[in-house]
């Protein structure tokens, strides 16, 4: 089955869902454009994302996705807390910040019973998950409406997993993707394999369409990726400079800047592994550092960092979120970046 026979749409191309750098403008976009855009939801409030719904529903009436994480909460720990912030201290005095001012708090909250509600108020065609599938009274929620489930898989293993689980397709992740990395079955980070290496293994294996993300950018790549056996493609940097995306105006300057080409697997910015453009904060403490906290608690002690020096327009404590290849990224209109990148297959 094709993507877009799978999902009702013209194009096999979704818009990554990129929490932080976009909102319904960049989703209305691609789906109008007869590809698939994408909702990120991890970080909206329940009021806040039946806003995002109402206002996709006024600017497209095509297909479009919602995703969600569906990690599991980690217990707080102080000490854990405590040495992180120790270790941030001297940032901390540079940018003249009270560490007793700063907010404990996730910032990412897993699928649940309540955002349910919401989502059935509107009935979205595509729901996908990131970090595995939430439980299964909720995921049987979920397709009370018939909507198509998608979740991202990066090994064999997680994506054999989630074909049990019945999913619908396979978002085959590739180390080279930009944001958080879907691992979820283990935490040994040796596991990863590259987009294409994963997309071939899991084209094999699985009696599902699976979708190519990580590293492509251009029409060559969305051409190779299908070459493989992929059902359609996920990107997500790409679409980072279109004038429909939220990215702050440091992130844009860094994306279009030799800086871009180098992004590493950092763990400093939320607890989790994701990738992104490499800058003082990671030069400086390592990508990745065994003190932060485990996802998504570390994000609260890097904040008040990242809104000082934003202020002063620095990047340093930014998670400056990109994939290994920004050569896609430009100024264009999204609904022309996702027709160029389906335009080697007419």
């Amino acid at each position: 089955m094709t993507m877009q026979q799978l999902l009702n749409i013209e194009l096999p191309v979704i818009q990554a869902p990129m929490a932080g750098v976009q909102g319904s403008d960049l989703a209305i976009a691609v789906s109008n454009a007869g590809g698939l855009g994408s909702l990120p939801c991890a970080m909206l409030s329940p009021d806040a994302l039946r806003a995002e719904l109402e206002k996709i529903r006024r600017g497209t009436d095509r297909p479009f996705n919602v995703n969600f994480f569906c990690h599991t909460p980690p217990e707080p720990d102080p000490q854990a807390d405590a040495d992180w912030q120790a270790l941030l201290r001297p940032y901390y005095t540079e940018l003249a910040i009270d560490p007793s001012t700063i907010a404990s708090g996730a910032g990412r909250t897993p699928f649940n019973a309540e955002a349910l509600e919401v989502l059935k108020e509107f009935e979205p065609a595509v729901v996908s998950f990131h970090f595995g599938l939430p439980a299964p009274e909720l995921l049987d929620g979920v397709r009370s409406w018939g909507a198509k489930i998608l979740s991202s898989a990066t090994t064999l293993e997680e994506a054999l997993w989630l074909q049990s689980q019945g999913v619908d397709g396979v978002i085959a992740q590739g180390l080279e993707a930009g944001g958080h990395r879907g691992i979820f079955l283990t935490r040994d980070m040796t596991t990863q394999m590259g987009t294409f290496a994963l997309t071939r293994q899991l084209v094999a294996a699985l009696n599902l369409p699976v979708i190519a993300a990580g590293g492509i950018a251009d029409a060559a790549g969305v051409q190779a990726a299908m070459a493989l056996g992929a059902a359609g493609v996920q990107v997500g940097t790409a679409y980072l400079l279109c004038p429909e995306a939220s990215t702050s105006a440091i992130h844009r300057e860094v994306l279009a800047s030799e800086a871009a080409r180098h992004t590493a697997l950092t763990n400093l910015f939320s607890g989790g592994p994701a990738r992104g453009v490499v800058n003082r904060l990671m030069r400086e403490l390592g990508p990745v550092n065994a003190l932060s906290p485990a996802f998504p608690l570390a994000t609260a002690a890097i904040a008040p960092l990242r809104a000082a020096a934003e202020a002063q327009g620095s990047g340093d404590f930014s998670p400056l979120w990109a994939g290994q290849n920004t050569r896609g990224c430009k100024p264009v209109a999204a609904a022309q970046l996702t027709r160029e990148l389906a335009s080697a297959l007419d």
